[in-house]
């Protein structure tokens, strides 16, 4: 390594089953799985820096699902490579490939929990990931206010006809104990010659005084173009709060639903966790959730799992 460039490990290992209560549907045995990752970070300038991820883990692992982990394999793969740097004493600017056009946004929510389909404050769309080619910038006004843009393609044919291209706006106002956001995105579907275009507001407030929660609170909707008129809306919405001390750890508990059809029913998520921070490098944190189902001749879903987290 070079004097500029640090590294930091990460090492997930998962526990956990599901149960759909279904008569027409084996139950999930109890599965366990990991997730290692090296994130690499080298500047040059002593305000830019040069990152690039690596990772691997363990594929299939249903069971464990929620948690999101890396499911690429035994194999240590690239994830992601950026560059950071700063345009003046306001502006940053980010270029790179497998990472997130939203890498520069900023999303008000204060909720930090580890299931997958809530973590994201119901900014699933229009805060775009997906990786690919991907360049970006923020501006920060220096009163609370920022602006970011982001842009993501397809490694091959970039931005052209023939790419899978998507374009976003994110503008935030973050204040003492409340912040609000607003994020805007178009994702184009080059095979169907379309594009659909998401709108998601979040908020967040962090009210004084010991052993209140934060609230936080996001929706989202998505109109589909090209969709047919009874489907042509998708809709997300999540709602969070959570508590920085319990006890050793922290708490927090959510529900919400996630990219659902006009023509479909929501199907709610309800969760709850705890991390407890063993020591400096290792924490602990359970979680359960319950999924609802529309289908009438399926019942609800309900996991639990444990994850155990070490960083080095």
């Amino acid at each position: 390594f070079s004097e500029t460039t640090t590294a930091s490990f990460s090492a997930d290992m998962y526990l956990g089953a599901t149960d759909t209560d279904d008569a027409t549907i084996t139950d999930d045995a109890v599965n366990a799985a990991y997730s290692f990752q090296i994130d690499l970070n080298t500047s040059f300038t002593g305000e830019d820096s040069l990152d690039i991820s690596l990772d691997a883990g363990t594929s299939g692992a249903t069971g464990v699902a929620e948690f999101d982990g890396n499911t690429g394999g035994d194999t240590l793969t690239v994830d992601g490579v950026s560059y950071t740097f700063p345009l003046g004493d306001k502006t940053t600017v980010i270029a790179g490939i497998d990472t997130d056009g939203s890498a520069l946004f900023t999303t008000a929510c204060a909720y930090g929990g580890p299931g997958n389909m809530l973590d994201d404050c119901a900014n699933v769309n229009a805060g775009i990931t997906g990786g690919g080619a991907t360049i970006g910038a923020a501006y920060d006004f220096g009163t609370g206010f920022t602006a970011a843009f982001g842009a993501q393609t397809t490694e091959s044919a970039v931005f052209t006809d023939e790419s899978g291209d998507a374009y976003a706006l994110n503008a935030a106002y973050t204040a003492d104990n409340y912040g609000i956001s607003l994020t805007y995105g178009v994702v184009e579907n080059a095979a169907l010659t379309n594009e659909d275009t998401y709108t998601a507001v979040n908020a967040y407030y962090l009210p004084d005084g010991s052993g209140l929660p934060s609230i936080s609170v996001g929706y989202e909707i998505g109109d589909l173009g090209g969709a047919a008129a009874s489907a042509d809306e998708k809709t997300s919405f999540m709602v969070g709060l959570s508590w920085d001390e319990v006890g050793p750890g922290s708490a927090g508990i959510a529900l919400g639903h996630s990219s659902t059809l006009e023509s479909a029913e929501e199907e709610y998520q309800y969760e709850a966790y705890y991390s407890y921070p063993v020591n400096d490098g290792m924490t602990i944190t359970p979680l359960i959730f319950t999924k609802e189902n529309s289908t009438a001749s399926k019942d609800d879903t309900t996991g639990v799992m444990v994850k155990t987290s070490f960083s080095f």
